[in-house]
Formats: structure tokens, sequence, C-alpha cells
């Protein structure tokens, strides 16, 4: 009968047995965005990621590898292994290929290791080339492991659990792992609390950064914050005053006076944006440093060195 779709035949079926689908779920997900197409140089397998690793490697650089967050970080080639564990940054094994020339760094690595407890493992060539994802090693590599970050709220917890007044220094996108370092050096140094960075675009605690924090980076806290402006906010709601350090400030550094006393918050630009737009904004004051001739600008890790012995000097 026409019009009876019990007949056999009525309504065509799919290979699978289904009822043909029409043009909604399955094409719609199909037309969902999937993101920008990576550079061709950043995708693994593609010709010109090979040759980007060949002129790394011709320019002397070592080839940059994406590490996942949380991922031990390796040190890599004789100098910088031997410097690393002079420093004291915190390494978990040290790797050497077998039959690998012995010299005196070589030598001078395994008495560090030995006088450190630090395990020394022996391994092919092979192997740690997989390892460390490069061949220019020199025969040793050295593991550390993944930096335990606190928590940006744990700071002023520390503070008032020690019956002190918070001082803390946040980042702004410091993208320089010496800076970073040099700037946990000079919080430690003078007293600050801890130390705050944004998990993006920003530098992370590597091995460079421990190196040049001479140590001190196992004296003080680092934390990472999710959102800088968010987070800046938190501690004015706990009581903190913050202060950022830019060249047009509403105060001078001397003129800081009992703000240096109360809980307080620096905040440190990037090497050369200085302050982001909204974290300047929600700055309780921008403090300069004077200058005695035409020079602009100073370093930022000298310049958060200079605000922090100030905040010191006062606080003393």
């Amino acid at each position: 009968m026409a019009g009876n779709s019990q007949r056999k035949g009525a309504i065509k079926k799919t290979g699978k047995g289904n009822p043909t689908a029409g043009s909604g779920g399955r094409v719609k997900r199909g037309l969902e965005p999937k993101g920008p197409t990576p550079k061709a140089k950043d995708r693994e397998y593609h010709k010109q990621h090979k040759i980007a690793q060949v002129k790394e490697r011709a320019a002397g650089r070592r080839p940059q590898r994406k590490r996942a967050a949380g991922e031990a970080e390796w040190i890599i080639g004789r100098n910088p292994v031997v410097e690393a564990l002079r420093e004291g940054v915190p390494v978990n094994g040290v790797y050497v290929a077998e039959n690998a020339e012995r010299d005196g760094r070589l030598r001078e690595a395994f008495q560090l290791s030995a006088e450190m407890g630090i395990p020394l493992l022996e391994v092919t060539k092979v192997e740690l080339d997989r390892m460390t994802g490069f061949n220019g090693h020199q025969g040793l590599a050295a593991r550390v492991p993944a930096y335990e970050y606190a928590h940006a709220d744990d700071l002023i917890d520390d503070a008032r659990n020690n019956q002190e007044e918070p001082l803390i220094v946040v980042l702004d996108h410091i993208t320089d792992p010496r800076n970073l370092g040099a700037i946990v050096r000079s919080a430690a140094g003078f007293g600050a609390h801890g130390v705050v960075i944004p998990e993006r675009r920003s530098a992370s605690m590597t091995a460079a950064a421990w190196k040049t924090s001479a140590g001190a980076a196992a004296r003080i806290k680092v934390a990472q914050t999710v959102n800088l402006t968010r987070q800046i906010k938190a501690y004015q709601d706990a009581g903190c005053m913050v202060v950022g350090l830019d060249m047009e400030g509403d105060l001078t550094l001397p003129t800081l006076g009992d703000l240096a006393t109360g809980p307080l918050v620096v905040v440190v630009g990037s090497e050369g944006e200085g302050l982001s737009r909204l974290v300047s904004e929600n700055c309780d004051h921008i403090v300069s440093i004077p200058m005695a001739n035409s020079v602009e600008s100073l370093n930022a890790g000298v310049a958060a060195s200079v605000t922090l012995y100030a905040i010191a000097q006062a606080r003393a």
C-alpha cells in the first residue's frame, strides 16, 4: 500500500542497518574547527622541522623540544653539567655514555656526584641520545626533577605564621630564566616571603634559573598562578598594598615611606614591555627608581634588587 512505511524497501537502510543520516549530527561534527595548523617547522615529521634542527645544530644551539608541565629537565654537555653540580642545582641522576673520553670535566662531574650522593649511571650513546632528545651531549647529561611550585596564597600564610608583614614579589611575564633566578636570589636575600610567576608566557624554574639563583631557590618558595591580575586582587583583599615598578611612577622609591613597612606586594614588569596594562591598572601605586643620568631603565633583575634592598632598609 502506498505510504505504508512497514512494507519492505520503504526506508533506505545503510550498511549498518540504520536509517540514512541526514545533514545533522555527523556532518556538523565534521565541520567543527580543529584549531590552527601548526607551522611546518613545528611538526616533528615534516621536512622543514628537520631542516630547522640542522640549522640550530650548525649554529651551536640545542634544538628546542617542547617540555610538558611537570616533566623533568635535562642538562646536557660537560660544561653545563659541571657548572650545575658546582652551583647545587638539584640533580637526581648523572648519565655518562659508554666509552666517553675521560677528561678533567668528566672526572670533576664524577667527583661532585660522589660527594653529593647523586647516582651516576653509564648508558649507551644511543640510549643517551634517546633520553635527552639530542645527540650533541658530549657523553654527559644530568636529569633535574620538575620544580615543585607553592600555592600563591600560602605565601601570605607563611608570613603571618612567622608574625611578619608579608613581602611578596610578583613577576609580570619575565621570560629570561636568568632574570628569574637573579630575582629569586634577591628576594631570598632581602627577606621576601616568596616569588609569584604566571603559568604561561613566563620563565619557569629551569636549571638555568636554579643556577642563577645560586641555591636561593631552595630557601624561598616560588609559586605559579593561572591569572596574575586575579592573584593581585586576592593579595589586596588580604590587606596587602600592591606597588608596580615603572619609569612613570606616582611615587619614587625613596618616598615609599610607611608603605614599605606594611604588607607589601612588589610587581616587576617584563624585560621589554614593562608592566602589562591590566596589571598596571590594578596596582595601588606605581613606583619609579630615580636615575642620576639619562639611562632609561634598569634590567628587571637589577630593578627588583634595588627595590627590595630599599624595602629591607626601611623595615630594619
